[in-house]
């Protein structure tokens, strides 16, 4: 056989062998950021579902639950345009979907009524959650997902309601360090929740400043009364003081 035809041959199948493992390659660097992709839509997913599942922590209203399962509509139709062969997503897509519908005919009632946390733990937990929700809406807002007089309107309430958790919160820590004997504490704390509420003109927060406004001044004269009632006990006491010394040693006489 022709030596040139067989360096020829051999020549083409290297190149079909290069070009087989670099189209291997290709595929497999495919298929992993396919993957990636899919994973970081299941997180999006997972996070999203978490949220709404802490819906009975705090009130959610109509339209969060609406962009929140927007949201996961969005990541599952991601999802079935990097895998259509899915046959599962195509039905979750279809549940989703009506379940968005059902939610945008409902009414604007909140999922559940606000409950003022019964300790500083639950109260971490729930301000924790209205920072994800707030971070959530925003982000869905950033990608024009999420209409902005409705996230105008949903910041403004989440935020509310993270006032009103870190006030209640205030006023439980005031009551138990005045019950614990601990006045200072309590009027550290007044005063803290007082500065927060200054800026504020809603009804809670005005409601709420006249409160926390009238257990300060409460404390205030007490612990004026008490600081009266204790120079009075000095005054007193030194008094005695000398009476005692001009018992026992007579009258200082004058040179």
């Amino acid at each position: 056989m022709n030596i040139g035809l067989i360096i020829a041959l051999i020549a083409i199948l290297l190149v079909l062998v290069l070009g087989y493992n670099i189209m291997l390659q290709s595929k497999a660097k495919s298929d992993a950021a396919k993957k990636q992709e899919i994973a970081k839509y299941v997180a999006i997913i997972d996070a999203t579902e978490d949220l709404i599942g802490n819906a009975h922590h705090i009130p959610f209203s109509k339209s969060l639950l609406v962009c929140l399962n927007t949201r996961i509509l969005d990541a599952l139709q991601n999802m079935y345009s990097l895998d259509p062969k899915n046959k599962s997503l195509t039905q979750r897509i279809e549940d989703v979907s009506n379940q968005v519908a059902s939610l945008k005919k409902a009414s604007d009632n909140e999922s559940t009524t606000f409950k003022s946390p019964t300790n500083d733990k639950q109260a971490i937990v729930m301000l924790k959650l209205v920072k994800r929700l707030r971070d959530t809406i925003r982000s869905e807002h950033n990608k024009g997902r999420f209409e902005t007089q409705s996230y105008v309107a949903e910041n403004a309430r989440l935020e509310g309601i993270q006032i009103r958790i870190n006030i209640e919160n205030v006023i439980k820590r005031a009551n138990e360090s005045i019950s614990k004997g601990q006045p200072g504490t309590a009027i550290q704390l007044l005063k803290r929740g007082i500065e927060v509420l200054s800026s504020k003109n809603d009804a809670y927060s005005n409601q709420a400043r006249g409160k926390l406004q009238e257990m300060f001044d409460d404390l205030e004269k007490k612990r004026q009364a008490k600081a009266e009632g204790d120079q009075k006990e000095h005054i007193k006491a030194e008094n005695e003081r000398d009476s005692d010394m001009e018992a026992l040693f007579g009258e200082k006489k004058k040179w």
